[in-house]
């Protein structure tokens, strides 16, 4: 891993369980040494200083407030340690009291707090420390679904507030995409990519990021590129190959987001949609503002295919739920070529972001009707 995180940056380290995150938080703390490389922080190499002595401040995942101890006392804890001035302790506790709103909660014992307010304090004993970043290891975890979007608005604020680097190590996509400046994506130990949360989305760097990244996930077709651009069991699009610099031949991967499938019926409203995929509705899944609806292609033999096949050859789409769709219909639909993605199928790197067609193909795609 080679990554450098600006001052003032927000950047989350994002991965499946055991990728690393973890892991790359400690070393920066001091908690944990690297096998080989450097730590700098403010231009000083910090590898072999103890944590005390790096200018950080972490959160934890376990917020580990002193019971016996009010929140004013749980806040001032390290400051004392350290000798503070008295004058000068009040300044910081009050300070982030304030800025985190719990200035009425300074005399209480952690026991008398709610889940959010401790993690409040469990941030504010941080902030005090007025340090060079802050370090945060999945501390909206134990909270509830609606606090933690509270919570995700909160730290925000606070970032606004602090302009101080903070590095936040989650594995809920969602806290990354609406937080950080940047997003560290890990797999397996390797930093996969790191770039603004809309890059990650719209221009993975490879198939694990572009699986990773999203919710539900995007779609995958197995295939290979013709001398007429991708074909598959499921799905056809006419490209040039020699455009993208891919050999015929080459078994590559296509992917498309749920949101980017589109009933027939839409066509018209989609600048180079690709021909129109004979589709049956297997499972539904209402949401609310939306509808998840599965795929399958109308002329398979469903009955004798196991799990694992039945789930790989599956297209995921997304409607409004206000959409007329039931299971078991008799559907055509189409895939939106500017937002296809192609992969190397042996490598997973990503080879192009859109699959443009030329003019001629575009026209003779609108002329198509779907099939009853």
């Amino acid at each position: 891993m080679n990554m450098h995180v600006q001052d003032g940056e927000f950047v989350c380290l994002v991965g499946p369980s055991g990728c690393g995150k973890s892991t790359t938080m400690e070393m920066v703390a001091g908690l944990t040494l690297p096998t080989e490389g450097d730590v700098t922080i403010s231009g000083t190499n910090v590898t072999t200083h103890p944590p005390k002595d790096r200018g950080i401040a972490m959160v934890f995942q376990n917020i580990a407030l002193f019971p016996h101890m009010n929140v004013y006392d749980n806040m001032s804890f390290g400051l004392r340690l350290r000798n503070f001035d008295k004058k000068e302790i009040d300044r910081r506790v009050e300070r982030a009291a304030d800025i985190l709103q719990i200035k009425n909660l300074l005399n209480r014992k952690p026991s008398e707090l709610s889940g959010g307010q401790r993690q409040r304090v469990a941030i504010g004993r941080a902030i005090v420390r007025e340090p060079e970043a802050f370090l945060m290891d999945e501390p909206l975890a134990n909270l509830d679904a609606k606090l933690r979007v509270h919570m995700r608005t909160e730290l925000q604020r606070l970032h606004k507030e602090l302009q101080t680097t903070i590095i936040y190590v989650t594995h809920d996509q969602a806290e990354a995409m609406t937080m950080s400046d940047r997003i560290a994506v890990l797999n397996d130990g390797e930093l996969q990519q790191i770039d603004p949360p809309l890059i990650c989305y719209n221009e993975p760097a490879n198939r694990f990021v572009a699986g990773f990244i999203g919710s539900p996930s995007m779609n995958f077709i197995d295939g290979e590129v013709t001398a007429d651009g991708f074909d598959s069991e499921f799905v056809s699009v006419e490209f040039d190959p020699v455009g993208y610099d891919v050999p015929v031949g080459t078994s590559v991967t296509l992917g498309i987001r749920p949101e980017d499938v589109y009933l027939a019926d839409d066509r018209d409203g989609v600048l180079y949609p690709t021909k129109l995929i004979d589709t049956v509705t297997d499972v539904m899944e209402p949401m609310g503002d939306e509808i998840f609806v599965y795929l399958l292609h109308e002329t398979r033999e469903t009955t004798t295919m196991d799990e694992s096949q039945h789930r790989s050859k599956q297209l995921l789409m997304s409607v409004d739920s206000a959409t007329e769709i039931s299971e078991e219909d008799h559907v055509a639909v189409f895939l939106d070529r500017t937002k296809l993605h192609l992969f190397d199928q042996k490598s997973g790197e990503a080879i192009a972001h859109g699959l443009e067609t030329s003019t001629r193909d575009h026209a003779a795609t609108q002329n198509t009707t779907p099939k009853n």
